[in-house]
């Protein structure tokens, strides 16, 4: 009989759970410490630590695998099939939107730019015969030329001068945009432009009657705008070794032995052997457009009195009278047939009984009378701008329009800013040439104003020389006389200018420019007048007061003295009325500076 134990041995056994076993619980199999293998060393969890002082110097004992394989597995490990395909994607999708912003850019910038050309030829027309190129340094001239240009005000006029050289150069080129010009055959003096091979102008007049009328005034501007350019660089000379222009009084050399320091931050001054000078005379850009065929009496008249008035700022008074007697000639040369006996050619006044005067011949005569009362030859000028006042008083009125004009409709302004913006208008039809009657329109009625102004300041001025005008009176009231002649004159001229502006339409910005050029210089004299006078009857009041105390008399110095105090306080309640006249005036030409930054010619942008 067996041992009751066995019984209760196979009970327990019965009473253990019939679950999987635990494998979490089993013991990895044994490895050795001196053997590595990928799986322990990649294995994310490992099954026993790793104890590296176990097994280095097993490790140090066995071959190193070059650094490149190492490389080579940590990249084969990195790239994998999927990333590699995200990188690629992602490198052609970069590529792709960088080549997208620089086309986009590309094609911004050129619309930027063809839209500022597109304004600048709104603003400052070229003939379309010309080619792009002739154009747009024509522009460019134009635009460097301008005052507000240049941020510090300075206007860089040897960069302006070659602009204009270059174009003119281009201009006279018969394989540019000088086909068909008739260019003397035997002129071989050319000025040739710096930087420029092979190009220049000449230096005589040319034979324009083969080109058009656009072709032709797009020509004269050029000049004009050349000889401009000499005018400001006829004192310059410029270092051939550098390319710079610089004023001659910074010139090192034997003609100028105290040269004057260059500013701060300039370049070193030149020496005399490097210098030429910066720009031709003006004088060959004015003959030259007085020599040349096929320009109109008003731009040959212009060039003309240009280069009078600059020969009267070099000094040369008696050159700049006979080119002021030039411009009369060129004037009285474009009259009608049959026309006689308007202008006296020796002292320039017109005559009473002239039934055409023209324009031109107004602005030769005002010109010649200016140049005589800036020479101090009162009784030369002054018959001359009593002619002109004359003259333009009986001008003709303008012709009253048959019909109102219409007020377009929306539509219509809409479709016509529209046509305006998209369709290049046409180059500006010519101006008159001024061979014709002028009209008194407000522009010439301010024009009148300022020959009164003239007048006024010449009266007045003449009063310290009583020699210098034709008056009968004694000389004891021809100063008083004259002095309240002045001022009335100028009283009149600022009456007549002020109404004329504030009348005036404003889409004429040229009469509204000079009726506030009148009206500024009139309001100035006034002020001045006035003053001079309060002072001098201050100074007269002074010394008869002190004569009175020196024993002269009580009575008659008292009673001098009480007329001399009523004309003080006359001059002084009218200097009163003169600054408040000036402040209301400077409102006006406040305004009217304002207004014309926003009338711009051409309307908004200069489109249309």
């Amino acid at each position: 009989m067996l041992p009751p134990r066995f019984s209760i041995a196979r009970i327990i056994l019965n009473r253990r759970p019939l679950r999987p076993p635990n494998l979490k619980c089993i013991p990895p199999g044994l490895r050795l410490f001196t053997q590595n293998s990928q799986l322990l060393l990649v294995s994310e969890t490992p099954p026993r630590p790793e104890l590296p002082y176990l097994y280095v110097s097993s490790v140090s004992r066995l071959p190193r695998a070059a650094p490149s394989t190492q490389y080579q597995g940590r990249l084969a490990r990195y790239l994998t099939t999927e990333r590699k395909q995200r990188i690629i994607s992602e490198t052609k999708l970069t590529v792709k939107y960088i080549v997208y912003f620089h086309v986009i850019a590309g094609f911004v910038l050129a619309l930027v730019w063809l839209v500022s050309v597109e304004i600048k030829e709104r603003r400052y027309p070229t003939p379309p015969e010309w080619s792009f190129k002739t154009r747009n340094i024509y522009r460019t001239a134009r635009i460097m030329s301008e005052p507000n240009f240049n941020p510090s005000g300075v206007t860089e006029w040897p960069q302006v001068g070659n602009n204009y050289w270059v174009a003119l150069s281009r201009l006279e080129d018969p394989s540019i945009d000088g086909k068909d010009l008739q260019i003397p055959p035997g002129d071989d003096h050319r000025v040739f432009v710096v930087g420029i091979n092979a190009l220049g102008f000449t230096r005589n007049g040319l034979d324009l009657l083969s080109k058009s009328e656009e072709w032709r005034r797009g020509y004269y501007s050029v000049l004009m705008g050349a000889a401009r350019a000499a005018e400001h660089l006829d004192e310059d000379v410029r270092d051939t070794k550098r390319n710079i222009t610089f004023p001659r009084e910074h010139m090192i050399g034997p003609s100028n032995p105290r040269p004057k320091p260059v500013p701060h931050g300039a370049a070193s001054p030149p020496l005399e052997e490097n210098c030429v000078p910066a720009s031709e005379s003006p004088h060959m850009y004015y003959t030259k457009i007085l020599t040349s065929t096929g320009f109109s009496t008003g731009q040959r008249l212009d060039a003309a009195l240009a280069y009078a008035d600059w020969l009267e700022f070099k000094g040369l008074r008696e050159t700049a009278e006979e080119m002021y007697d030039w411009g009369l000639d060129i004037a009285m040369g474009a009259l009608p047939v049959g026309v006689n006996d308007v202008v006296d050619t020796q002292t320039g006044i017109i005559s009473n009984n002239a039934v055409y005067v023209s324009n031109n011949l107004l602005k030769a005569t005002t010109a010649l009378a200016i140049h005589h009362a800036r020479n101090a030859n009162l009784t030369a000028a002054l018959p001359i701008f009593l002619s002109v006042l004359r003259a333009k008083k009986h001008l003709s009125l303008p012709p009253i329009p048959d019909a109102p004009e219409v007020e377009p409709t929306k539509m219509e302004w809409i479709t016509s800013m529209a046509k305006a913006i998209l369709v290049t208008p046409p180059y500006p039809p010519a101006p008159p040439s001024g061979d014709e009657a002028p009209i008194r329109t407000p522009k010439e009625i301010c024009e009148g104003a300022a020959v009164m102004a003239h007048i006024g300041e010449i009266l007045f001025a003449s009063s310290n020389d009583d020699s210098k005008l034709p008056l009968k009176a004694s000389k004891s009231r021809s100063t008083s006389r004259n002095q309240e002649s002045g001022l009335s004159w100028t009283r009149d001229a600022v009456d007549v200018s002020e109404s004329t502006l504030t009348s005036m339409d404003g889409a004429d910005l040229s009469g509204r420019q000079t009726c506030a050029e009148c009206l500024r210089t009139g309001i100035d004299n006034w002020s001045a007048m006035v003053r001079k006078m309060l002072r001098d009857q201050q100074k007269s009041v002074s010394t008869k007061e002190q004569k009175v105390g020196n024993g002269r008399g009580w009575f008659w110095g008292g009673k001098s003295t009480a007329e001399n105090e009523g004309d003080k306080g006359r001059w002084e309640r009218e200097l009163q009325l003169v600054d408040e006249r000036m402040d209301k005036v400077q409102r006006l030409l406040e305004h009217e500076g304002e207004s014309r930054k926003y009338r711009k010619p051409g309307g908004w942008l200069g489109l249309g």
